[in-house]
């Protein structure tokens, strides 16, 4: 089994710790894990971008090939369609659907989610407004980990179980919100 996800955002929407929320996930059930991170001008509002390696046998290599990856994972629509020619073909591209408006020509929002509604096998998730009734924006990545939940290759319960973990210093409240958002984003 091998499951390479290319996971894409911007500067502080939190890429970086959904990417480690399911790498850990999967190094708790024994897969292999392997994570290459490449960050843009993230304090600016800049691109990041993170492939992540899933596989039950030896990983070689950090960066996942064009054409091979199972799934892109993107906190932001353009972002997700930068990458599409990483995906193999069948794959998914899961992505939040609230555009982060950084550069002047940014294209029509409508004109986007037409884009990526073409896509066979795409999901557009309203992330931001989920994690808003979960209890906090911040927690929309924990929206796309949920979305994503389905089709990876470790267990719901996992999941949860590194959510915990990861927000436990921060209070019962913060770990509760970020638990809800990503049964929502799951659906």
């Amino acid at each position: 089994m091998k499951y390479d996800i290319v996971l894409a955002g911007v500067g502080g929407q939190g890429v970086l710790s959904l990417s480690a929320i399911i790498a850990s996930s999967a190094m708790r059930e024994g897969l292999e894990v392997k994570q290459s991170e490449v960050h843009g001008m993230a304090q600016r509002g800049g691109a990041v971008l993170a492939h992540l390696r899933l596989s039950d046998k030896r990983i070689h290599s950090d960066l996942i090939p064009k054409g091979t990856a199972q799934m892109i994972l993107s906190m932001e629509l353009l972002e997700a369609l930068r990458y599409l020619d990483f995906l193999s073909p069948g794959a998914r591209v899961v992505t939040a659907q609230n555009p982060f408006i950084n550069i002047p020509d940014y294209p029509e929002l409508d004109q986007l989610i037409s884009v990526v509604k073409g896509l066979p096998g795409a999901i557009i998730v309203d992330a931001e407004k989920m994690a808003k009734e979960a209890g906090s924006v911040r927690a929309t990545n924990m929206v796309m980990v949920g979305a994503a939940s389905s089709f990876l290759p470790v267990k719901r319960e996992t999941l949860l179980a590194l959510i915990e973990e990861t927000f436990a210093r921060k209070g019962e409240k913060v770990v509760e919100i970020n638990k809800k958002a990503f049964e929502a984003g799951r659906g």
